[in-house]
């Protein structure tokens, strides 16, 4: 009888496929890398052909004697793990390390993928094995060299010449100057005032319609043409003694088609936008879905795999997806012949699938019952997204009038668009970044016939500002960061992480603000490592190790072309000198650090001799005298002097008073940070104990309240009203519906936490205190629980392997 052995990644996916397959087979996870370059210098050697040296931790050993152990006897060696690049590369290290330890001898080792994991899915993919993709080893190799030697070459620089600064990384201090530079755009903004002018006008029926103004005085008006109030109202009563006509009624239908379905980067995306998940949420959510659920004693696989660029569906996708739209919402939804998209990513993997569920007649409340909410909601998305994808395009009416003066000077355009058939909006609509200032929505415009005069109701001008670019949320991050080729959409749930646990960013009500450091370090890589935080040179290179992946290009050849050039780059800064490194700060980030002063109006407003300069301490930036050690004014980064000259003086800054108590609330800094203070009433006493009566002691005035500033929540922000809401922690946010349990917001020693019954569980890093709700918590909560049984059930498999 044949012994076959089938190596996947992960536990979970090993159990679902161990019930697919017969007794003939036995199932194991690699669970992830098994080995990986060291954590230190010499990993990868550019003198000798970038030759890697490669380490296999604990855990590896153990699933190598683990799979070492079932190849005995065995027959065939399959290796089944994740259908992408990374996952090539994870088969290939399995077959390297089992081959350098001999274990392979008259053993035929078969590289399968499968997008979904389904008995048929798998089942296909054994009928069709292939050897591992050299190619795609290549490509993985130059990304993990090329990643490697930028960190460990770029990082030892920045902690000697930017003392505070953490580690670089090739792709996220690019996308790091994208967020930096948005802010800096945002903060040299100027505003300008414009005005527009609306007619509020009746037709010859009686029935009313607005139309704007476009024309005047035989002119296209312009955005910035009616500059001020005063010629809004000239124009305004100009207009008022003119006699109006109906001159032209144009109509017209259009089309509106739906988007592809979900690729990795829209998905996080469209994720960010309609359900406020985090890119890493978004995919430790899918990750999920992808391996399966419990559906009535069966591990299912409920989406098809997420790691992907391709917006191909699979023919039989097509073919059942029309047909429960036929069923379900008749002929007229269903397009005569397939919608077939075409990718807009270079290099995109054809081969693969889009993201869609394996069974597309699985509605969402059919598995309602085997998910949590927020798998369910996740599950919804991509159902309707890719169903939404293969439906009939919706058709509007648009209609648009020009209603002119007797010269045909003045003239006024009223437009407007009914839906005539919903199409695919029947079941799905995406969502956008930034509404458009022109969008009117749907409009119906009463009828009208050329030549007929209209009536002036009023006629009023509108004042309006120009308003400074968005910050950058995650799914804007992510669909510039795809729009630019800079990195690859699987890695940017991780990419966003690392800035915000590097502290180079924050994320506030889901806007990314880069932290000081983040700014120092981009200005710094700016200076001295300019053509390396390009974004044409970034994506060239993303390019570069495309074609190494197609075939095209060898690795070694890509990565002496970059190291050449790189190391010299990095030798040229060894003569730096810290106070250079300064000098070239406080000149780029003159108006951030000093908001304009020039040097010389910089006096230090504590001994009045030195002036303010940029500093670099072992814990980051800040500003301090140049006077130090003999005057020992500091202040962080971003502040005016007279923001913070009183905390620093230890004088705090009065916020208001509570209006249950009456205390003062004031706002202090002290040796672990900002905190709040309620200063207790004149006349107010500690309450008076069984203890302090016996002694027959005083009452003594009653402790001041302290509430510390979260982080997460910026200084400059802090207000009476985030101080009342900072009060009421802890409080209750109601029930777990799963447990029943009573979950509890509040600040602890160690952060914010969620106390669910007798658990403590810490609220992840980035998370807005202010703005976790009870569906918020029990999500958190959730997580953590799945985590902990992963690492109990891991825990146990290798406390049974030790007592064999």
């Amino acid at each position: 009888m044949s012994k076959n052995v089938v190596v996947v990644e992960s536990p979970a996916k090993a159990k679902t496929i161990n019930k697919y397959l017969g007794n003939d087979f036995i199932v194991l996870a690699s669970y992830g890398h098994i080995r990986d370059l060291p954590s230190k210098n010499g990993s990868v050697n550019p003198d000798n052909h970038f030759a890697m040296t490669w380490e296999t931790d604990d855990r590896g050993e153990r699933q190598v004697k683990e799979i070492i152990k079932s190849l005995k006897g065995a027959n065939h060696l399959y290796l089944a793990t994740d259908p992408d690049r990374e996952g090539e590369a994870i088969s290939w290290h399995v077959e390297q390390v089992l081959r350098e330890k001999k274990a392979l001898n008259n053993i035929d080792v078969q590289r399968i993928v499968f997008h979904e994991i389904t008995k048929q899915a798998v089942n296909q993919a054994l009928k069709t094995p292939r050897p591992i993709n050299s190619s795609l080893v290549e490509a993985y190799l130059a990304r993990r060299a090329l990643d490697y030697l930028v960190g460990f070459t770029l990082s030892p620089v920045l902690w000697r010449k930017l003392p505070g600064s953490r580690s670089a990384g090739r792709v996220q201090s690019v996308a790091l100057r994208l967020i930096v530079e948005r802010e800096q755009e945002i903060e040299a903004f100027k505003t300008q005032e414009y005005w527009t002018i609306s007619a509020h006008l009746l037709t010859a029926r009686g029935e009313a319609f607005i139309a704007r103004l476009t024309h005047y005085q035989g002119k296209k008006l312009e955005k910035f043409d009616i500059p001020n109030e005063q010629t809004a109202h000239q124009i305004c009563e100009a207009i008022s003694k003119q006699d109006l006509t109906i001159t032209s009624i144009e109509k017209k239908q259009v089309k509106r088609h739906p988007a592809p379905p979900f690729i990795t980067s829209t998905l996080q995306q469209e994720a960010a936008r309609k359900l406020g998940f985090s890119a890493s949420r978004t995919m430790q959510i899918a990750q999920k879905l992808y391996e399966g659920v419990d559906i009535a004693g069966e591990t299912t696989g409920l989406i098809t795999y997420m790691r992907t660029d391709s917006i191909n569906l699979a023919q039989e996708a097509i073919t059942e997806g029309r047909s429960f739209l036929q069923k379900t919402y008749g002929d007229a939804y269903v397009p005569s012949s397939p919608r077939q998209f075409k990718n807009k990513a270079k290099n995109a993997q054809e081969a693969h699938e889009a993201i869609r569920p394996t069974q597309l007649s699985r509605r969402p409340q059919e598995v309602a019952a085997y998910l949590d909410d927020a798998q369910l909601k996740l599950y919804d998305l991509i159902w309707k997204r890719t169903l939404a994808s293969q439906m009939e395009s919706a058709t509007f009416d648009q209609v648009s009038i020009d209603i002119a003066d007797n010269n045909n000077e003045t003239i006024f355009r009223a437009t407007g668009s009914t839906l005539v058939f919903d199409g695919f909006l029947k079941l799905y609509q995406e969502g956008v970044d930034e509404e458009s200032e022109t969008d009117d929505g749907e409009k119906l415009l009463p009828m009208m016939n050329k030549g007929e005069g209209v009536q002036k109701k009023l006629v009023e001008p509108n004042q309006h500002f120009t308003q400074p670019p968005p910050r950058f949320t995650e799914a804007s991050l992510v669909k510039k960061l795809e729009e630019l080729g800079i990195g690859r959409p699987s890695t940017y749930a991780s990419l966003i992480q690392v800035l915000q646990d590097r502290s180079y960013v924050k994320l506030e009500k889901r806007q990314f603000i880069p932290e000081d450091r983040g700014r120092l370090v981009t200005s710094f890589l700016t200076h001295f490592f300019k053509k390396y935080i390009e974004y044409d040179f970034t994506a060239n290179l993303e390019e570069q190790l495309d074609e190494i992946s197609s075939g095209n290009l060898r690795w070694q050849q890509v990565m002496e072309s970059f190291w050449v050039d790189f190391h010299k780059t990095v030798e040229a800064t060894s003569p730096l000198r810290v106070t250079e490194v300064i000098e070239k700060l406080e000149a780029d980030l003159d108006n951030y650090l000093f908001h304009g002063v020039p040097k010389e109006e910089r006096k230090c407003p504590l001994c009045n001799q030195g002036h303010v300069s940029l500093k670099l301490g072992r814990y980051g930036a800040f500003l301090g005298c140049s006077n130090y050690p003999e005057c020992k004014y500091t202040r962080p980064i971003g502040h005016s002097d007279s923001q913070e000259a009183p905390a620093v003086e230890n004088e705090p800054v009065e916020l208001g008073s509570d209006p249950e108590t009456n205390e003062k609330i004031s706002l202090r800094k002290g040796p672990y940070g900002f905190y709040l203070q309620w200063e207790p009433l004149p006349n107010q006493s500690a309450p008076v104990t069984d203890t302090v009566k016996k002694k027959g002691k005083k009452a003594v005035a009653p402790k001041p309240k302290r509430v510390s500033i979260p982080a997460g929540i910026s200084i400059d922000e802090v207000n009476l009203e985030i101080a009342l809401k900072l009060k009421e922690l802890p409080k209750s946010l109601g029930l777990n519906p799963d447990t029943g349990l009573m979950m509890i917001l509040g600040i602890g020693r160690f952060g914010p936490y969620i106390k669910h019954g007798d658990e403590f569980v810490s609220v992840p890093k980035g998370q807005q205190i202010l703005e976790i709700d009870l569906q918020h918590a029990h999500q958190i909560v959730l997580e953590k629980a799945q985590k902990a049984k992963t690492a109990k059930a891991s825990k146990k498999t290798f406390v049974k392997k030790v007592k064999k």
